[in-house]
Formats: C-alpha cells, sequence, structure tokens
C-alpha cells in the first residue's frame, strides 16, 4: 500500500526543496508518495493557495484532499494539529532541513509524533 507524506516547504524544488519554518505559510506543500518497498515513487510540489496566500480555505482542509497518511512539520497551530488528527492523519516532527532528509528520517522510523501545537502560529 502507497503512503502519501505532505510537508510544507519554502520552494517548489521537489526533494532538495527546503522545509517551511511555519506550516500555514509555507510558500509550497510537497508531496511525495511512496511505494510498498519505501521508495519514492511521485513528488510533487503544490503552491500554497490557502488564505495566506490570497485563496479560500485553510490549509489543513485543503491538504485533507491529498489523502495524506502523514504530515511531517517542524510546529503547527493547534487547529490545524487537530483537524489533522481528527482525520487520522499522522503529524510527525521534522528533524532535517531538507525534504530528502526529512523523508529518509520516516523512512527509518526516527520522527517523534508532533502532539502539542504552537499557539504562537496564529499571527492574525
Amino acid at each position: 500500500m502507497k503512503e502519501r507524506i505532505v510537508i510544507p516547504a519554502e520552494d517548489g524544488n521537489g526533494l532538495d526543496a527546503r522545509l517551511s519554518e511555519h506550516f500555514g505559510r509555507a510558500p509550497y506543500f510537497i508531496v511525495v508518495e511512496l511505494d510498498e518497498d519505501g521508495s519514492v515513487s511521485n513528488v510533487q510540489a503544490m503552491p500554497n493557495e490557502s488564505e495566506h496566500f490570497g485563496g479560500a480555505g485553510r490549509p489543513p482542509h485543503r491538504l485533507l484532499r491529498f489523502k495524506p497518511n502523514a504530515i511531517i512539520a517542524y510546529g503547527m497551530g493547534p487547529q490545524a494539529l487537530s483537524v489533522f488528527q481528527e482525520a487520522g492523519v499522522a503529524v510527525l516532527k521534522a528533524n532535517a532541513d531538507t525534504i530528502k532528509e526529512v523523508i529518509e528520517a520516516y523512512r527509518q522510523d526516527r520522527l517523534e509524533e508532533l502532539t502539542e501545537g504552537c499557539h504562537h502560529a496564529r499571527h492574525r
């Protein structure tokens, strides 16, 4: 069974993209698909079109349409964390700087669950 992972990024450079510090304000989200053996089968960069960037909706609701198994981020606000948890999506704490590095950590089961939202994430 394939796995789909979504990671907020500063740019759209696929596996070489740098992780974004701010989940909801990430310029891009990188969607990585892993095959049954854990190898990367597809990488897609999606521009963040949420309300933070002049679009409609908040990132968590928009990202659920990709049916992710996991979200990997440095942190996120409590509302976003709650949306993913209620949808049964694992939220894991990033421990690397690039998508490639964090995917490797995921494959090696070296990521901890993100259990608490960042309250400073509320910028408005």
